[in-house]
């Protein structure tokens, strides 16, 4: 009777653990991840760093030569700091994205930022839209940037 128990504990405890497993959901941009290979700074400039942009809540945007105009959205208040987003938009279609503010007052805030913000920007050079998956990990980042992303889209009439 005991051999019995042990076999029962056995099988249950098995079939918990497979579907703890098999229930557990990952990033789905966890390869987007491992090629940015924490290249935030090439695809996200430091806080307060310009790129020809003021860092005030007021939104912004500059034609250049052919076509190209780039946009700046609007600053997005996190509980952590500021996310502001910058677009080049060329022919209709979303060229580069640059951070140009989001939350590095301190060594945490830089470690998750550095692995999302490069995954938040492939995201919307593929999606072309605001319509991407916030990161797990960096919600508030997550959602400023989706915040003051979809002010600039709207500014760039996308």
């Amino acid at each position: 009777m005991t051999c019995v128990k042990k076999i029962v504990l056995w099988f249950m405890s098995t079939l918990t653990a497979v579907t703890l497993m098999l229930g557990y959901h990952t990033s789905t941009s966890s390869s987007a991840a491992a090629t940015a290979g924490g290249n935030a700074a090439a695809e996200a400039p430091v806080a307060g760093t310009s790129t020809g942009t003021s860092s005030s809540a007021a939104p912004s945007s500059s034609a250049s030569s052919a076509g190209t105009t780039t946009v700046t959205g609007s600053v997005a208040q996190t509980r952590w700091g500021p996310v502001q987003v910058q677009l080049t938009v060329a022919g209709g279609k979303i060229t580069a994205v640059q951070v140009v503010q989001y939350p590095d007052s301190n060594g945490r805030d830089q470690e998750i930022n550095a692995q999302a913000l490069p995954i938040l920007v492939k995201e919307t050079l593929s999606a072309q839209s605001a319509k991407i998956d916030m990161v797990s990990g960096a919600t508030y980042t997550s959602d400023g940037y989706l915040t003051s992303l979809q002010s600039a889209l709207n500014q760039a009439g996308l």
